[in-house]
C-alpha cells in the first residue's frame, strides 16, 4: 500500500472519530452518523487497497513463475 493512500484512509477514520465525538458531545445524531460513515469509509478503503495489493503480488508471482518455464 502506498504511504499516501494509507495516510488518506487513516485521515478519513480520524476525521470520522472526531465527527462522532463532536456529535455525541452536542447530542447531534446526524453528526454521529456522519462520523461513523466516515470511519467506515476509511476502513473499507484500506481493506480494498490491501486486497488490490495482495492480488497484484499474487499476479506478479504467477507471472514470474510462468516466464521461467
Amino acid at each position: 500500500m502506498k504511504i499516501r493512500d494509507r495516510a488518506v484512509h487513516t485521515a478519513h477514520e480520524v476525521k470520522g472519530k472526531v465527527k462522532e465525538a463532536a456529535g455525541r458531545a452536542t447530542h447531534n445524531e446526524r453528526l454521529v452518523a456522519e462520523g461513523k460513515a466516515e470511519q467506515a469509509r476509511g476502513a473499507v478503503e484500506q481493506r480494498g487497497q490491501r486486497i488490490r495489493d495482495a492480488v497484484a503480488k499474487r499476479y506478479d508471482t504467477w507471472k514470474r513463475g510462468w516466464r521461467s518455464r
